[in-house]
């Protein structure tokens, strides 16, 4: 678990009004978005004969992992294997190591399913396969592995379903591996904003998938799972049909990238659940309030974070450095006060929620929990 020092805001707990008494910058989670978003995918991915495995990447949490369950989800995938041995720590079952670790990592994954984890990992070289084979056996376990197609992102995967089916045949012939399937991810498709444009683009890979999947079958070596999909294109993959689990992860919290998502039909299921509450520290210049929040405490690989309440309309938020941000006002005549709270939804909910140490846990106007963001962190 976390190593992370208790929250200055514990003692806000259960308090009226708690929320805009927090001390920041502070991440926040709106459990009753939270739970809507859990229950709305939960619900879209039965009706769709799915299966559900969210990516923990998303929000390194055992206790959003636990509810994700309840909801029907049949495990949660991870990034690396620091989310994995978290993830096993706090009993989660039904893990799927979905990147490509170093060979020098596999006796740790073996000591994980040796410990009794319930968990597979993805492999996309014979030396990796290799290696997990070497430790499974040495720990006197059984690995169960995926193998990972690359199917156009070109970061991790077999290139060819030659290479599919030599690495499926050889974790089917080891003692010490259990061949379960394949993973086919569109990373590099899930933020296309227009509906028509990513289903165009998902022809060519879909139609990738579905040859290795054929030449797997044919080689004997059909994949009981075809795993993959996410947040921006968990419907359109669905209505492909290529895949049969999805590996949505974003959906939980939503933020500005995928805001701009549009799902089709016009669709917005997912609600906002995530935010950065920053505290005004300066209103010495007219035109704008200085901030506690900059570049540490939002993920700036994407959009600029986008103000959710606490300024006035039209108010928009920019960076001043390591420690601070600006509300950038649009009237002359706007202010706030020294103190004043402010919310913004974050640009990249993966890397912010890593700067963070704690959720807190919002109910209404009330902080009701804390959770450590238990997962963050290397290696």
């Amino acid at each position: 678990m976390s190593d992370a020092q208790p929250s200055p805001n514990a003692a806000l707990l259960g308090q009226p009004g708690s929320r805009q008494r927090l001390q920041t910058p502070a991440l926040v989670l709106d459990l009753d978005a939270l739970e809507a978003n859990l229950a709305t995918m939960a619900a879209w991915a039965e009706g769709n004969g799915l299966a559900l495995r969210p990516h923990a990447k998303s929000h390194k949490s055992p206790d959003i992992a636990r509810r994700q369950l309840a909801a029907g989800a049949a495990g949660v995938c991870c990034a690396s294997l620091r989310e994995a041995e978290v993830m096993a720590a706090a009993g989660i079952p039904g893990l799927l190591i979905t990147t490509a670790l170093a060979p020098d990592k596999a006796a740790r994954v073996a000591a994980l399913a040796a410990g009794g984890a319930d968990l597979a990992c993805t492999v996309d070289h014979p030396e990796l396969l290799a290696a997990y084979g070497a430790a499974a056996e040495a720990a006197g376990t059984r690995l169960k592995v995926v193998v990972d197609l690359d199917v156009g992102l070109g970061r991790t995967g077999t290139p060819s379903a030659d290479d599919a089916v030599t690495l499926a045949r050889q974790a089917a012939a080891h003692d010490s591996l259990a061949y379960c399937g394949v993973q086919a991810y569109m990373g590099h498709l899930q933020h296309i904003a227009q509906v028509a444009d990513r289903d165009e683009l998902l022809a060519e890979p879909t139609d990738k998938v579905e040859a290795m999947v054929e030449a797997l079958r044919e080689a004997n070596l059909a994949p009981g799972t075809v795993t993959g999909g996410g947040t921006g294109t968990h419907r359109l993959d669905a209505a492909r049909g290529a895949l049969n689990e999805m590996q949505c992860g974003s959906y939980v919290f939503m933020d500005v990238d995928y805001d701009a998502v549009a799902q089709p039909d016009g669709a917005r299921p997912y609600t906002n659940a995530l935010f950065v509450q920053t505290s005004v520290v300066n209103v010495n210049h007219p035109g704008y309030a200085v901030t506690d929040a900059g570049l540490k405490s939002f993920a700036t690989d994407g959009p600029l974070p986008v103000i959710a309440r606490g300024a006035p309309d039209g108010a928009s938020y920019r960076y001043m450095g390591d420690e601070h941000g600006a509300v950038v006002f649009a009237g002359q005549d706007e202010r706030l006060a020294l103190g004043d709270r402010v919310e913004c939804v974050v640009p990249h909910c993966d890397p912010n929620v890593n700067l963070f140490d704690h959720y807190h846990v919002i109910r209404g106007d009330a902080l009701v929990e804390i959770w450590p963001v238990a997962a963050r962190g290397n290696p």
